[in-house]
């Protein structure tokens, strides 16, 4: 049927067969390693829930890090205790405020790459004021509320409206269900060490973000000299858009 097509309708089909296929592409084939993924505030490990299959397709080992969310330091010593029981070199992965955690877990030497999905890509002597506090607040921080010993949440409202809205009502209910309350004093804690600056580095960019302003993402991108990509995507992008956020922690594993 398709040698009957008009040439014109045959090459579009052929585009968008491409589009599609594009994120597991055979050059994509060639990632190795393990690939260690580290959730953000206000989640925890399942938020990989999407990325982790399309990841162990491609051979590849996969660990998702349970932070404990006490301290910077201490979701920094969580995934390195991960990195080092990974089996091969490390493509490490962050999401939100697990980019501040391999910024500075980011500097073992089995690390080879850096994908920062919708993260903080701290510098050196810097803490979520130094990077947010250049621009307006993101609408989702007002839903964010603290327990009497400190431990941070985000309201069921900020959950469906700011965090993930693109999500289905059964994921929402999961990550509301799930959601591991941050240390909120971990936020003035300042990273010490930036990985990335000897290591590559991928970003994956959300321009309907309501938690981290994309104007703010740019900014990180562009001072990290990151390979971007960019999602019309909420903050949840593992979630909403878990194939494109796939193919890019594989082109990371793919780099030499």
């Amino acid at each position: 049927m398709l040698r009957t097509m008009p040439p014109a309708a045959f090459a579009a089909l052929t585009l968008i067969a491409a589009a599609v296929l594009a994120p597991f592409s055979p050059a994509a084939a060639q990632a190795t390693g393990s690939i260690v993924l580290v959730h953000g505030a206000f989640g925890d490990g399942s938020s990989w829930s999407k990325v982790i299959p399309l990841l162990e397709e491609r051979k590849l080992e996969v660990i998702a890090v349970q932070l404990p969310l006490t301290s910077l330091a201490d979701d920094v010593a969580a995934t390195q205790r991960a990195i080092a029981r990974a089996s091969g070199p490390v493509t490490l992965v962050g999401h939100s405020w697990g980019g501040s955690v391999i910024t500075e877990a980011g500097t073992a030497d089995k690390v080879k790459a850096l994908v920062y999905v919708t993260a903080f890509a701290n510098d050196e002597n810097t803490n979520f004021e130094d990077l947010a506090g250049k621009f307006p607040p993101a609408p989702g921080l007002a839903e964010v509320v603290a327990d009497k010993d400190g431990f941070a949440r985000l309201s069921a409202k900020g959950v469906r409206e700011f965090f993930a809205p693109q999500a289905g009502k059964a994921e929402q209910a999961l990550l509301i269900a799930t959601q591991g309350p941050i240390k909120a004093a971990s936020f003035g804690e300042k990273v010490q060490h930036a990985a990335w600056k000897t290591k590559p580095s991928w970003f994956v960019l959300t321009g309907k973000d309501q938690m981290i302003q994309p104007a703010l993402q740019e900014s990180m991108a562009q001072k990290i000299k990151a390979k971007v990509t960019r999602l019309e995507s909420d903050h949840a992008a593992a979630l909403s858009h878990p194939r494109e956020v796939a193919a890019a922690i594989i082109e990371a594993a793919s780099s030499k």
